[in-house]
């Protein structure tokens, strides 16, 4: 790490008010954080990013600006450390890479530590998910040996095992659009929560939550983030969605389909679950030359087979999967087979 000089604005803030100020600055993304703050005996002064006017992003921040000069920390990149940057993702303090030469593996590691101070282990991904219970096997390649964390998400936590359930942080944006489409009296159906980022987050706006899992584990860690998140208004099941539909018939205003690679397996207790207007949300995994039209169709298939119909309200690629496929969400709205089209 190197140390530089740097001249910034900062804000002159009395001791006392330190923290709560820092606390602001921080929660705006407005507060340099790699460089050091400034004191003297009765002030702090905190640097502020280059660009950002204190006076006009926090007018009622009684503070005086002024500039000065701080020491700046400089964390070397992954391109000085490595020559190249490595791909990996980060689940609460956990780093997963894929990397098949334990040598890269190993140097990924330790470079992912340096880079990244509140990451204590390092996982290598050695298979893709699979089983019934869609998890992946990984192995230790740095710091401590553990696979369970706890990762902040929209507000919520989500304490997760991560070689016992499956958890993804690359749908956190998908789960709070959902989120945001779902009301107050809203009825909605998670027919594959895992330890619950649709469930959990959805439940802070909706009127009920059902969340269905078959992984025991997963169950066991949802009942514990509705805890952590003092969600009550969820009523958590552990079964096969195929076996509890039929006592959740007509229940759903909105339904979770995340299991993007075998969702259409489970249509029919979807439609069996769904209220009439209701609206599923279905994931998939799609070849680039056909993202939509596919699924679209299986969707209006099993909807006719029951008497109902299909109306797409919206579709969207929700990320790259792998190449030339990707994970795609379509939002249908179900309706009795004569209903007018839902705009």
């Amino acid at each position: 790490m190197a140390i530089r000089i740097e001249r910034f604005r900062c804000v002159q803030v009395p001791k006392s008010d330190g923290e709560s100020v820092r606390r602001a600055l921080v929660e705006a993304g407005a507060l340099q954080r790699d460089a050091v703050i400034l004191k003297d005996t009765d002030y702090l002064y905190l640097p502020v990013k280059h660009g950002i006017r204190i006076e006009d992003s926090f007018p009622d921040l009684s503070v005086e600006v002024q500039y000065r000069e701080f020491e700046r920390r400089i964390e070397p990149s992954f391109e000085e450390i490595l020559g190249f940057t490595p791909s990996y993702e980060v689940i609460g303090d956990i780093a997963i890479i894929d990397a098949d030469d334990d040598d890269d593996a190993e140097r990924i590691a330790d470079a992912i530590l340096l880079m990244h101070r509140n990451v204590r282990t390092v996982l290598a991904a050695l298979t893709d998910v699979h089983g019934e219970f869609r998890i992946r096997d990984f192995r230790v390649i740095a710091g401590k040996p553990d696979t369970e964390t706890v990762h902040k998400e929209y507000g919520c936590r989500y304490e997760v095992d991560l070689a016992r359930v499956y958890f993804t942080p690359r749908l956190a944006t998908e789960r709070k659009r959902i989120a945001d489409k779902v009301r107050e009296n809203d009825v909605v159906v998670d027919m594959f929560a895992g330890v619950g980022p649709f469930s959990i987050l959805i439940a802070k706006s909706a009127g009920y939550v059902i969340a269905i899992d078959k992984n025991p584990v997963a169950i066991e860690y949802l009942e514990r983030n509705a805890r952590l998140n003092s969600v009550n208004n969820i009523k958590i099941i552990c079964g096969d969605v195929r076996d509890v539909s039929k006592d959740l018939r007509c229940t759903a205003d909105h339904i979770i389909m995340n299991l993007p690679h075998s969702a259409h397996e489970f249509l029919d207790p979807a439609l069996t679950i769904i209220k009439p207007g209701g609206v599923i949300h279905y994931y998939d995994i799609r070849p680039e030359d056909d993202l939509f039209e596919g699924a679209q169709e299986t969707i209006e298939r099993a909807a006719e087979m029951r008497g109902m119909t299909a109306h797409l309200l919206d579709q969207r690629v929700v990320r790259s999967y792998s190449p030339h496929q990707y994970n795609v969400a379509l939002d249908v709205a179900i309706c009795p087979i004569f209903s007018q089209k839902i705009e």
